[in-house]
């Protein structure tokens, strides 16, 4: 299943971690001096990708500076971890089983830090971001700097960066 995932949809390794492929990018953009300040120039007004996690992997800790919704089509539940900014931790379960709390979107605030994992072989999920998503304003974090921000979560950003 996970072969004919990648090869049907032609995913690509993400460097964060699991594989991806971008399936939408709005046609127009917002002018950079029409954004906040955090972003680094004009963007799309949205974009959207397929994603795909596997076993023994895992999407490592990164921020981007849009919101961006994730989406459960496929496979195991997909364990989001939020470091939200002002020091909460939230895990997030996207997957079809609402009596076990999961959901089947979620969305992670723009400038959170967040990682993922699958809790089975695989989990097959999309992400939306607005304003879109563009590498410029993606940053994967540095263990021993995000440990220092997030001091009670030292365990799990030890075992979810790179």
């Amino acid at each position: 299943m996970i072969s004919e995932l990648i090869q049907h949809y032609q995913l690509l390794p993400h460097p964060e971690g699991g594989y991806y492929k971008e399936t939408y990018r709005s046609s127009e953009t917002i002018a950079a001096n029409d954004l906040p300040q955090r972003f680094s120039g004009s963007l799309a007004f949205g974009t959207a990708i397929y994603f795909l996690l596997v076993k023994n992997y895992f999407s490592a800790f990164h921020r981007i500076q849009s919101d961006e919704c994730w989406h459960f089509y496929e496979g195991a539940v997909l364990q989001v971890h939020i470091l939200h900014s002002n020091g909460n931790y939230e895990c997030v379960k996207l997957g079809k089983n609402p009596k076990e709390g999961e959901v089947y979107q979620a969305v992670v605030p723009a400038g959170a830090w967040f990682a993922s994992e699958t809790t089975g072989d695989y989990s097959f999920v999309g992400c939306t971001v607005a304003p879109g998503f563009d590498f410029a304003d993606f940053e994967l974090a540095e263990r021993e700097s995000l440990k220092k921000l997030y001091t009670s979560h030292s365990l799990l950003i030890e075992r979810l960066t790179r």
